[in-house]
């Protein structure tokens, strides 16, 4: 009995790091796809795929994800615009970094609007996140690019998704796939309208494989895999491991953007990620609960990096 509790737990483990693993290779993944295909319509792509094959999901119970999903769709179209584009005018490393601090906003963003004040360490985490992101984009010789503040600004969105979500959620049964099918349909359906509305439109589909298997990686597997993986293993494994397993994504983001796009962070720009990653995941271990659904949230449906 003891040894199948204990093969559970590594397993469950085992398909959190992977999950990790994922969200953290999709900056990467997203960045050679850019190289093919401009922003809006890699979006539309992405969402659009992931929509139809989420769509199953909308008989029954998860008609009630509509009321709650157009809205909560708005925001995270915001999210993917600000992210993508931020993804493709910085390094994927720095994108991997910087998107984690939504974990350390959340709670910050949860005192604003739904008065909920944080843990008094989640102030020590917020000077620790600060103190990175400076150490991250130049120390004294500051260099906030466009790209950073862009993924700043989809930090701060996913941590007003995530607060949304509560409240609109709260108090019904709404199924987290149904969710993200109607999300995913806003996010494709809003691009689509802005990239025909531009001068020009959206170019042909590209016909580089390199362009498809990116875009099929990120729904298949940082999408949907990461989400059926993810709630898999939430029932058997507790709350500190899921957050410090969960916790390693920016890390391994910076590592295949290192080995896989040939970027380089200097002493100083790892110091400052580690410090974000301190600050992460001295978040989620102050608010337990609700870390895997923040993190899941945050990330990247991520990419869903979430899904």
């Amino acid at each position: 009995m003891k040894g199948t509790l204990r093969q559970g737990l590594w397993l469950a483990d085992g398909m959190l790091l992977t999950v990790a693993l994922i969200w953290g290779s999709s900056y990467a993944v997203a960045k050679q796809a850019l190289l093919f295909y401009p922003v809006l319509g890699f979006l539309a792509i992405r969402f659009g795929l992931t929509f139809v094959l989420l769509l199953p999901q909308l008989r029954g119970a998860g008609r009630r994800a509509l009321r709650p999903g157009l809205p909560l769709g708005l925001v995270m179209l915001a999210i993917f615009l600000c992210e993508t584009w931020g993804v493709m005018l910085t390094s994927a490393s720095n994108a991997a970094f910087l998107i984690s601090l939504c974990v350390v906003i959340t709670p910050f963003m949860e005192w604003l609007l739904l008065r909920q004040r944080p843990h008094n360490t989640l102030f020590l985490a917020c000077a620790l996140s600060l103190a990175g992101v400076w150490l991250l984009t130049g120390g004294p010789q500051l260099s906030l690019n466009l790209g950073d503040a862009l993924m700043l600004a989809a930090a701060l969105l996913r941590a007003v998704l995530v607060c949304l979500t509560r409240r609109l959620t709260a108090g019904r049964e709404i199924p987290a796939l149904a969710l993200t099918a109607v999300q995913s349909g806003v996010v494709a359906a809003g691009c689509i309208l802005l990239g025909v509305s531009l001068p020009g439109g959206l170019p042909a589909l590209p016909m580089e494989p390199g362009f498809w298997f990116g875009t099929l990686y990120l729904v298949l597997f940082a999408t949907l895999f990461a989400m059926f993986a993810q709630n898999r293993a939430l029932g058997r494994s507790s709350a500190t491991r899921v957050s410090l397993l969960m916790g390693s994504e920016p890390l391994f983001g910076a590592i295949i953007a290192g080995v896989w796009l040939g970027e380089r962070l200097g002493p100083m720009g790892w110091a400052g990620g580690l410090l974000i990653m301190l600050a992460t995941l001295c978040t989620l271990r102050v608010a337990r609960a609700p870390v895997p659904a923040a993190n899941a949230r945050c990330a990247r449906m991520h990419g869903e990096m979430l899904g």
